[in-house]
C-alpha cells in the first residue's frame, strides 16, 4: 500500500500492480481501492492516539521512561487505561526506549563555549558573607512513580538552599523559577542580593536568555563552570563547600 501510494501520481495504480504482480507480489487493483475505501479499525486508530500520548510522555520525562515507567504514567497520572505490553508494541514500534539500569541521566544539555561566561569561580566557593556567592544546579530522583526534576540555588556562605523547584518533566522554566524563590526569600530578608555571582554548569537552562536576562535585572554577575561542575574544592578556612 505504501508502496504505490508513493509512485502512483507518476506511474498510476494499474501499472504498478501489474510489475508487482510480475514480479510475485500479486496486488489488483481493486484490491487496492477497496483498502483505501476501507475503515480503519478500531485498534488502529487506538493505536494512533496512543501513539501520541507516548510521545508526549516519553518527550516530557527527558527520553529516560521505558515502557513500564511510560504504561505507569499513563494509567496513573494521565487516566489513559492501556495495556503494558501495548505500550511496549507501540514504544518498540516509534523506536523509543528508556535509560538502561546503571547509565546516567542527561539533565545538561550544553551551550557551546563562545556562548558561555567565564568561571570567575575556579572551583574554590569561599566567600566571606552570604549572598556573595549562589550557586545553581539541576538534578533528579529516582521515585516510586518514575524520575523527579530538582532545580536548587544554593548560597555558597551558609550552603543553604534559598531557592529550589521540582517537576516530574524537565520543563523550561524549572531552573528560572528556583532562581526566583531565592530573590523573593532574600527579598522577603531584607537582604542586599544586588552584586551577587550566580555561578553554574554549562547547561542550556542556564544560558538562555529568559534567565540571563533575569540575572542582569537583579545587577548579578553570571560565572559559568564546567558542564557538570559538581561544586566540590579543596578545604579552605572550613568554608569550602565539599561535595554539595
Amino acid at each position: 500500500m505504501a508502496f504505490v501510494d508513493a509512485h502512483r501520481g507518476r506511474f498510476g495504480v494499474e501499472p504498478i500492480c501489474a510489475v508487482l504482480t510480475e514480479h510475485g507480489v500479486g496486488i489488483a487493483p481493486s484490491t487496492y481501492y477497496a483498502a483505501k475505501k476501507r475503515v480503519p479499525s478500531a485498534r488502529s486508530v487506538r493505536d494512533g492516539e496512543l501513539r501520541q500520548q507516548i510521545a508526549q510522555v516519553h518527550a516530557a520525562n527527558y527520553d529516560v521512561y521505558g515502557a513500564a515507567k511510560v504504561w505507569d504514567h499513563l494509567n496513573r497520572v494521565a487516566g489513559v487505561r492501556v495495556a503494558r505490553c501495548t505500550v511496549e508494541r507501540l514504544m518498540a514500534q516509534m523506536g523509543l526506549r528508556g535509560v538502561r539500569r546503571g547509565t546516567t541521566v542527561r539533565t545538561t544539555a550544553g551551550g557551546s563555549d563562545a556562548e558561555r561566561p567565564a568561571d570567575l569561580v575556579n572551583r574554590c566557593f569561599a566567600v566571606p558573607a552570604p549572598d556573595r556567592l549562589w550557586l545553581a544546579d539541576l538534578t533528579y530522583v529516582r521515585t516510586r512513580s518514575g524520575f523527579v526534576y530538582v532545580s536548587f540555588v544554593i548560597d555558597a556562605y551558609s550552603r543553604r538552599v534559598i531557592g529550589w523547584q521540582a517537576s516530574r518533566s524537565m520543563r523550561t522554566d524549572l531552573a528560572l523559577d528556583a532562581l526566583e524563590m531565592a530573590i523573593a526569600a532574600r527579598r522577603r530578608d531584607g537582604r542586599c542580593i544586588e552584586g551577587v555571582t550566580h555561578h553554574s554548569d554549562r547547561g542550556s537552562q542556564y544560558l538562555s536568555i529568559r534567565y540571563s536576562e533575569r540575572l542582569d535585572d537583579l545587577g548579578a554577575t553570571p560565572s559559568v563552570g564546567t558542564k557538570g561542575d559538581s561544586y566540590d574544592c579543596e578545604h579552605d578556612g572550613g568554608r569550602c563547600l565539599a561535595g554539595v
